[in-house]
């Protein structure tokens, strides 16, 4: 008997939707030898000259003018059928070939431009039979998430179940699972083993992730975490920027034992896992991964919409705070040191509370769909 296929379409817009494609996999794998996975970032794959160039230009306007990605996020309903026909038709024309070729059971799409797109397939070729699953990857549900012919939303909370009720979508085709989390973020290793691992030391230790793309690049907030150096341990992720990787390497400011500089890695797991407090842009991904982990963490200038949204969340949830100024910085080193103890008690309160949650939910979701 054939496995079931399972197609994961996701895009190149920063890192964590395809993570969490990625994520997905691997759950599914992990719950199911009956199924086997393919995950594609649908643009990159129809058009690799092209799509690089789109989401570099993606980036540099999300670096250097947020505000107008604000203004796209807050009327993108005007903005969704004119970008969904325009993008179907420069990349996606062969989408309807591809899905022929591999012939999936079901498609699963953490990124709403691939779901509009197949969305808009399911309604123009009547012999489209694979159930789409869109999985959200924010903690918000804009209108370009949203099609009639998406058979299944998995969401992370109930108040974005909410937000798709309001917007009309029928309540059964709404299943709320948390974030698809890699199952390697719900495991707890060693820590001297990975102390080791990364030559360091058993100290307070401070994660600063500025994301894939490395977008953590704040000199004023990145020197006042160093000026803690002599009492605190801080790991600086800084993902596949490695213009500043190069600065920081050159820069007398973090030359110190206690400071390390490292560039992409794909064991963020473990990092989380020895760290105490996590200074990061409010991705969906990230802060689902430091909620897995139980770190606090501290958000740093959090894009127009959807990470405005996250940080919205999680600080509302007590599991964050905004660095509104750089006092809230010198505080939480403050509670490092002289509250330690304290910080661990209810990391370990928030593990054994959120241990009752079945991680590999969103995965058994689209199990339970296959069978």
């Amino acid at each position: 008997m054939r496995k079931k296929r399972i197609l994961l379409l996701s895009e190149g817009f920063g890192a964590g939707h395809t993570q969490a494609a990625y994520a997905l996999s691997s759950s599914l794998r992990r719950l199911s030898p009956r199924v086997q996975t393919k995950v594609l970032e649908l643009g990159n794959f129809l058009n690799p000259k092209m799509a690089p160039i789109i989401v570099s230009a993606y980036r540099k306007t999300v670096t250097t003018q947020p505000r107008i990605m604000g203004y796209v996020y807050r009327h993108q309903k005007s903005f969704n059928r004119l970008t969904t026909l325009a993008l179907h038709r420069l990349f996606y024309t062969r989408t309807q070939n591809i899905v022929r070729q591999l012939r999936p059971d079901i498609i699963v799409c953490t990124h709403f431009i691939p779901s509009a797109v197949v969305s808009r397939l399911k309604r123009l070729d009547t012999s489209f039979k694979a159930p789409l699953v869109t999985v959200i990857t924010d903690y918000d549900a804009h209108a370009t998430w949203i099609s009639p012919q998406v058979d299944r939303y998995l969401v992370s909370t109930q108040e974005v179940a909410a937000k798709l009720r309001r917007r009309s979508v029928a309540a059964a085709k709404i299943k709320v699972t948390g974030m698809p989390v890699h199952p390697n973020f719900w495991e707890h290793p060693g820590k001297e083993e990975i102390l080791e691992q990364f030559s360091l030391k058993d100290l307070p230790t401070v994660l600063v992730m500025g994301g894939g793309w490395g977008m953590m690049n704040d000199e004023v907030i990145n020197e006042a975490l160093a000026g803690w150096r002599e009492q605190v341990q801080i790991v600086f992720c800084l993902g596949k920027n490695d213009r500043l990787l190069r600065e920081m390497q050159e820069d007398p400011r973090y030359s110190h034992p206690h400071i390390s500089l490292i560039g992409f890695t794909r064991e963020i797991d473990r990092l989380m896992e020895i760290s105490d407090l996590l200074v990061t842009k409010p991705g969906g991904m990230t802060c689902s991964e430091g909620l897995a982990k139980g770190i606090p963490m501290l958000f740093h200038h959090p894009l127009p919409g959807q990470e405005e949204e996250n940080c919205r969340y999680f600080t509302a949830a007590g599991l964050g705070e905004l660095i509104s100024s750089l006092e809230v910085v010198d505080k939480w080193m403050n509670r490092l040191l002289h509250n330690y103890g304290d910080m661990q008690a209810k990391r370990k309160r928030h593990l054994e509370e959120i241990a009752r949650y079945h991680p590999l939910q969103s995965a058994q979701s689209i199990i339970d769909m296959l069978e």
